[in-house]
């Protein structure tokens, strides 16, 4: 019973030593196409990118840490506006009424929107409201002490107006935009602004940058590297696994062996019947 027991204790023993002292493989890149750090850019295929940002979250109460970057890619894209017809628009810091006449029409027409409210309240001589009757609007003027009409129209400023077809151009909102369209409901401009591309980058994803495809791996977690080599990648993953399956069954051959162990000692105590 002792030689047996002495057995699975030398069992144990030996799974101990190979679980302790085996060496954990892990994904190393040895020459990615990239390594990079946060603020980083970097071309591919003439596309240039930055990598924004790296940042680690999670891992609090034992558990395991994630780490995440951002790639960021501007480029030059075709973007448009649509004004539909009666509504308001800001140019030039003044607010304008946008008209389009006809079913089918070929110009539209900003008309200045005129404050009435703001110009009535810095006048001290007009009421600060306006008079309504049958045949139009009127203001109410004091001086001397006699109270006159003057017809709306009269007193407040003319609006100017712009009209506009397409194809003609203008400032607006700090660009030149073209009319590409107009409608009975509406106009749309266009114009080449800056938009920016975001791409989310995890451990292991498939990261697709112009007509390239990289693995991403995080080495640190300030670094992350691009590496085109996908087999590779894979062929690492798979020895992590087959270590990970070795290890868990040395563990188990510990503990069934200190199981027997104690089984067998226990056994050898139980007194006989005979």
């Amino acid at each position: 019973m002792a030689v047996y027991a002495a057995l699975f204790v030398l069992v144990a023993g030996a799974a101990g030593v190979l679980t302790v002292t085996a060496d954990s493989p892990e994904v190393t890149f040895e020459n990615p196409d990239y390594e990079l750090s946060s603020d980083d850019t970097f071309a591919v295929d003439g596309q240039e990118y930055v990598l924004a940002d790296v940042s680690e979250s999670g891992g609090g109460g034992g558990g395991e840490a994630t780490i995440t970057g951002t790639l960021e890619r501007e480029y030059t894209a075709e973007l448009s506006e649509s004004w539909s017809n009666g509504s308001t628009v800001t140019v030039e810091d003044q607010d304008w009424r946008v008209e389009i006449d006809g079913e089918n029409a070929t110009a539209f027409t900003l008309v200045e929107v005129i404050d009435r409210q703001a110009i009535l309240e810095e006048d001290d001589a007009a009421d600060n409201q306006t008079i309504e009757r049958d045949d139009g609007d009127y203001v109410a003027v004091t001086e001397d002490g006699e109270t006159t009409l003057v017809p709306a129209d009269e007193y407040f400023p003319t609006p100017d107006d712009r009209s506009y077809e397409t194809g003609d151009s203008f400032e607006y909102d700090n660009q030149t935009v073209t009319v590409d369209e107009i409608t009975a409901g509406q106009a749309v401009l266009v114009w080449e602004g800056t938009q920016t591309e975001t791409i989310e980058v995890e451990e292991g994803a498939t990261v697709t940058l112009a007509d390239s495809e990289f693995v991403a791996h995080f080495p640190d977690a300030s670094t992350l590297q691009l590496s085109s080599d996908m087999a590779a990648y894979q062929t690492q993953l798979a020895q992590i696994d087959r270590f990970d399956r070795y290890n868990d069954g040395l563990t188990r051959v510990i503990a069934l062996s200190l199981l027997s162990t104690v089984l067998l000692l226990a056994a050898a105590f139980v007194p006989s019947r005979y």
